[in-house]
This record gives C-alpha cells, structure tokens and sequence, in this order.
C-alpha cells in the first residue's frame, strides 16, 4: 500500500507545476503526521525544528552551490547555503524556444527564465552578505509576503516563497534560528537582473 501510494505521488508529481509541487510537498508532509509529532512536544529546540525543516524542504539544493565531485556534481559543503558564488560570473543564458522557457547554471544557484535572472541569496549569518543584519521577522515576512527583506523586490522564481508561507510563523522563526547557526560565508550573491527590454 505504501509503495502504491508514492508511486502514484511520483508519477502526478511530473505533472505538477513547481508550486504545485512544493505545495504538495508540505501537504504530504502534514499528512503523514511529522508536523504534527513536532508541534506535539512542546520540548522541541527551535533550531532542531529549524534544521529540521531546511533540511527537508531542501533549502541547500539552490543555495548551495554544485562543483564536480568525483562521482560527477556535489554540493560544495564548505560553502553551506552561500548561495550563488559571487566570483562567478556567467554569460548571457541561451535563448529560450517553445521548448524551452527557463534555465539554470550548472552550480544551480541562478537561473534565467522570463522573468529576467535570479540567483540564490546568502542564507548564511554573514553580517555583510547574508542574513546576519537580518531580524526573525524580516526572513517571516520574506517568506509570508514574497518580498525581500519582507518589504524589498519581489521574491523572483525558482525560490517556492508561495508553498513556504503556508508554513506557520513558529515553523519561519526555527528555520531562521537555525540559519543563525550555520557557519557564516562572505559572498555577496549577484543582484536580480531584469528581463532586457
């Protein structure tokens, strides 16, 4: 039964828009009752929820950057939720087609699409680059509104803030706590780019 059940999960899943899937996600998350364990003990360390749920909403899949590992592309642990390396600058992304409407880099930290370029953001406490000048609220409001900084430009695609913000703000506030207590990275991730007129 239960291999039934994700079978079937996997072959909608492909025919779900990201959101959807992100949506999905946490829906089944839910259902299977690990949300309600966690908010059933009232015992729980915030930053363990918080590492928690990062973990398990892959967070690190777009804000750590990839480097070819011996076994072909690896997360580059030493840079831990860094975001888009900021030395590396990448040409004009190919022109897309009716096949084709979006792109990602090969560290999977930006990405080209209709919408112009976005890269991923520091999600390290860095003071400078990252969230460290950040307050709790700042990252619940990104996250709840679609802005950045809760009041900045928009939150840009591929990052699912629309599926996070069914999140509650307990569950926002562990994982910013958790972020907290990552090791700090200086780099300054590049800037949204618009789509050229």
């Amino acid at each position: 039964m239960k291999h039934h059940v994700i079978l079937s999960y996997a072959k909608t899943a492909f025919r779900l828009s990201i959101k959807q899937l992100a949506i999905a996600s946490l829906s089944m998350l839910s259902a299977s009752g690990l949300s309600m364990a966690w908010a059933a003990s009232g015992s729980v360390d915030p930053v363990a929820r918080g590492a928690y749920l990062v973990t398990a909403l892959g967070c690190a899949d777009c804000h750590t950057p990839m480097k070819m590992g011996p076994k072909g592309p690896e997360p580059d642990l030493s840079r831990l939720l860094s975001g888009h390396p900021e030395q590396l600058m990448l040409p004009p992304p190919p022109k897309a087609d009716e096949s084709w409407a979006w792109f990602g880099s090969a560290t999977n930290t930006a990405y080209a699409g209709p919408w112009g370029i976005s890269y991923a953001i520091n999600l390290t406490p860095d003071k400078e680059t990252g969230l460290g000048a950040w307050k709790e609220d700042d990252f619940v409001q990104a996250l709840k509104t679609g802005k950045h900084a809760g009041v900045g430009r928009p939150i840009m695609p591929p990052m699912p803030w629309s599926a996070l913000s069914h999140l509650t703000e307990d569950d926002l506030r562990a994982m910013f706590r958790y972020l907290q207590t990552v090791p700090p990275v200086h780099n300054r991730a590049p800037d949204y780019q618009p789509p050229s007129p």
